[in-house]
């Protein structure tokens, strides 16, 4: 999913091209070359950026595992794997058993949330009364 840096200007499009056709904002299409994970597109004798086909499919590429819940290192080391050819798809399955053993965790951590905050809400009187669960708990260190 390499860039080249050198595509033919007719199929070079500016930022704002780019961003719909990924399904992404300028903003962020910016933040990623910042950061690293998008190349640096050419530009115009303007200073206009251009983006080629590569350009959108890394960005797609990006989109896509972002929405999944990766890591923005995770989805270097994605990046870094699928530049590479050779790589094993063992590589690429370690780094999603990783991130799904993650999702897992924090579908744990949220079902115990939910639970704690539907027996407060289950205990609350509509506030009839001068002291409210809710209130009582969030006041303390500790909540469940």
């Amino acid at each position: 999913m390499s860039v080249n840096p050198r595509a033919s200007a007719q199929a070079l499009i500016p930022i704002g091209n780019l961003a719909k056709r990924a399904g992404s904002n300028i903003e962020t299409i910016r933040f990623y070359e910042k950061i690293g994970v998008m190349p640096k597109p050419s530009r115009t004798e303007g200073g206009h950026r251009m983006y080629s086909p590569a350009h959108i499919e890394r960005l797609i590429f990006i989109r896509r595992t972002r929405e999944l819940g990766f890591t923005l290192e995770e989805v270097r080391a994605l990046l870094r794997l699928s530049d590479d050819r050779e790589t094993a798809c063992s590589d690429v399955k370690a780094i999603a058993v990783t991130h799904l053993t993650a999702i897992k965790d924090k579908i744990t951590d949220l079902r115990a949330m939910e639970m704690v905050l539907a027996t407060l809400i289950q205990q609350c009187d509509n506030g009839a009364g001068t002291d409210c669960p809710i209130i009582e708990t969030l006041s303390q260190n500790s909540v469940g």
